[in-house]
Order: C-alpha cells, then structure tokens, then sequence
C-alpha cells in the first residue's frame, strides 16, 4: 500500500516506466498539472511537492522488494529527500498503512536511511514466499483452511464453509494456524459455519 497513490491516468500512461529527473525548460503537456515528460529521453518531473515522497516510496519498494536501481537514480532521490523532508502527511500515512498491513515505511518513519550502495532487506520476499507457499498448499488440499478469530467476540471462522469469514474488521483479526489453536486460544467457532 505504502506505493499506491491517486494519479491522473493520462499522466500515469504516459510516465511508463520511465526514470524520474529534472527537465530542463519546463514544457507543459497537462495543463495546471505540475508534471513535465521528456519522451524522447524517457525521464520524468514531477511537481516539488511529491518528490520527497517519490523518493521514499522508491527506496521502500526497493529495499522491501529486493530491486536494484541505478546509481544515477539513488543520487536524485537522496537529494530530493533532503530537499523535501517528511511531512506530518506523510508521516500519518505511513502509520495508517502499518495499522492495515502491519508494516510502515521505515524511510519515513526515520528507521532506515538510504546510502548509494545501500544493501536491500529484501523483507517483503520472504512475506510473499510465505503467502504463496500458502496459497498453493490451500489449492493442492482442500482440508487446509484458513482461521480467522475476532478478539472482540472471541468467535472463528474458516476460510471455507463460514459466510462471515470475510466481515471480519481488521482491526479485530486474529490469525490461527488450525481450529485446534483458536479453540486452545479460548475462540469458539461461529455458529453459521457450514
């Protein structure tokens, strides 16, 4: 979540891949938007005021992800992190994404700092090996269930069988490997459970 953000499509289209810089010049494509794309060099500018952003969302991605980038690309977005602190924004909406998936981004949080050559964790690797290991263990055996608790009403539910399985709140979820472990945990499982 902490890369997802609101975009204008035809300048999200027409940004691609390309890498981020400054354009000399200033030619304006999209009207009052503060965006300007060199195709034939293929670099993007975005407005001031996200560039700060931009760049610790990139060395989250990156770091999380276990992504390379350009030496040329890690220079800009240290300078534009520098030149574009944190904002209290930013900050919250880094809290708020962690209160959803459990982790924040730890270049705006301050916990990590970015240095050219920076060693990746490569964390969210290990998170998306897990889920998928999950995933096809789910597919090749249809015993296998996930097990969902709500703290509040101390009551399971299964993945398969259990309509109010997904009316969970988030807030609520407690995650159980078997119905053995919620029912050891004091959950008793829901009564419209098939």
């Amino acid at each position: 979540m902490h890369n997802l953000v609101p975009a204008i499509g035809e300048v999200n289209g027409d940004r691609s891949n390309y890498k981020f810089g400054v354009i000399s010049g200033e030619p304006r494509a999209y009207g009052h938007c503060d965006v300007e794309i060199d195709f034939k060099e293929r670099v993007v500018e975005p407005r001031p005021e996200v560039r700060g952003q931009i760049a610790r969302t990139y060395f989250y991605i990156h770091d999380r992800y276990n992504l390379s980038m350009s030496k040329q690309q890690q220079q800009l977005f240290m300078a534009w992190h520098k030149q574009f602190p944190v904002t209290p924004w930013e900050l919250e909406r880094s809290r708020r994404i962690a209160q959803v998936t459990g982790v924040n981004n730890p270049f705006v949080t301050g916990e990590q700092s970015w240095k050219i050559g920076h060693k990746n964790s490569g964390s969210g690797l290990s998170v998306q090996l897990a889920q998928s290991n999950k995933s096809k263990h789910s597919e090749s055996d249809p015993r296998y269930q996930e097990v969902r608790g709500n703290r509040n009403s101390k009551v399971f539910h299964l993945s398969v069988g259990c309509p109010s399985y997904d009316r969970v709140s988030p807030k609520n979820r407690v995650s159980f490997t078997s119905e053995a472990e919620a029912v050891d945990a004091g959950y008793r499982k829901a009564g419209n459970c098939r």
